[in-house]
């Protein structure tokens, strides 16, 4: 199973969260969150004074699939979120060894279901 932690703009979070439910992603976990990466903020006139913003603000989409959605899942990830510029943002991908449904007492894949 792999833990995908997707850091995108907040305009694809619904495209994002659309294609990965479209491919029978079932659980997401969604944040608002301020980062900094190439970008390295941006400038902005509010009320004819500029401000320099050293963090931008990101959505992050976290979500634990089986190894046999992990191909589809980071093509469909990178279809709906690419722009083209800079900041599209990345997937960060970790190997996650158990999943514990506690309600049921469900381990491994079979958690990850409704």
């Amino acid at each position: 199973m792999k833990h995908l932690t997707i850091i995108v703009r907040p305009e694809r979070v619904s495209s994002v969260t659309a294609a990965l439910q479209a491919i029978g992603v079932t659980g997401m976990t969604i944040s608002d969150v301020r980062g900094q990466g190439t970008q390295k903020g941006t400038r902005t006139l509010y009320r004819g004074v500029e401000y320099q913003t050293d963090f931008i603000v990101k959505n992050k989409i976290e979500t634990i699939i089986s190894d046999g959605l992990y191909d589809q899942a980071v093509e469909a990830i990178i279809e709906a979120a690419r722009t083209g510029s800079i900041g599209d943002g990345k997937i960060f991908v970790s190997e996650i060894s158990e999943v514990i449904r506690i309600r049921t007492g469900e381990t491994g894949e079979h958690a990850l279901g409704s």
